[in-house]
């Protein structure tokens, strides 16, 4: 990994779950609280109902070609979970699909936030000279938005966001791109972030060092055959 023992010239960060906390901010409670008060109304159980939304969820996202599709427009894929998981409980309703998955997104909004360290380390980061690149997945208005929100923009020396350049990660010329445009080779660069194909093995078979973000810091999965070149919990570490 290049820069081992110090910090690279180059360093590509995640936005969701590595800058701002996005899982992290509460997707159970979020759904739970969306599905409450309208499962008393419709004489649902509500557990049965989060239960019923999770296992759609799950599948949902499981397959990449969905998850492609879905993150483009989050509320519609929202939407459509809800009333997968509505009709396995014998309730078709799309508009009552729609308000519970509205309310939730609602809800995940608004529980947005930086983690702590966020902006100081982006901060001390760029005081040592380091190019920083951001590259993240998602439709241009909700990634454009958390930035402008957040005020990160500044802070970037290239961003780079799937709605606007066509492609995600972990497709290679997502992150060719950005090396590209940071005027950067693989071996003085390195990528970070929360998700293990996406931000440490699809970097890493182009030569570009693989560091992990554990923001649920419970460790590599089992089974996992995965091998971050550095396993962090929050961006400060970097600079330890």
């Amino acid at each position: 990994m290049s820069g081992s023992g110090s910090l690279p010239r180059v360093l590509l960060l995640d936005l969701d779950d590595t800058i701002i906390a996005d899982t992290a901010s509460g997707v159970e409670p979020c759904w739970r609280a969306a599905c409450a008060e309208p499962a008393v109304k419709r004489g649902l159980d509500a557990e049965a109902l989060y239960q019923a939304i999770r296992t759609t969820a799950d599948w949902y996202w499981g397959d990449p070609a969905r998850h492609r599709q879905g993150r483009a427009d989050l509320r519609v894929a929202s939407a459509s979970i809800v009333e997968k998981a509505l009709r396995s409980l014998d309730v078709a309703d799309p508009a009552l699909a729609r308000r519970i998955s509205d309310d939730y997104r609602d809800r995940r909004d608004a529980g947005l936030c930086l983690f702590p360290d966020s902006i100081a380390a982006i901060e001390a980061l760029r005081a040592r000279g380091i190019r920083l690149g951001m590259i993240t997945n998602g439709a241009t208005a909700d990634q454009r938005g958390k930035i402008e929100r957040f005020k990160l923009a500044s802070y970037f020396d290239h961003i780079q966001i799937e709605g606007e350049f066509g492609l995600g990660k972990p497709e290679p010329e997502v992150y060719w791109h950005a090396l590209a445009a940071l005027c950067a080779a693989p071996d003085e660069t390195w990528m970070a972030g929360d998700n293990l194909e996406w931000d440490v093995a699809a970097p890493q078979r182009l030569g570009i060092g693989g560091v992990w973000v554990d923001v649920a810091r419970g460790g590599l999965p089992a089974g996992s055959d995965v091998r971050p070149d550095r396993i962090i919990r929050t961006l400060s570490e970097l600079l330890a």
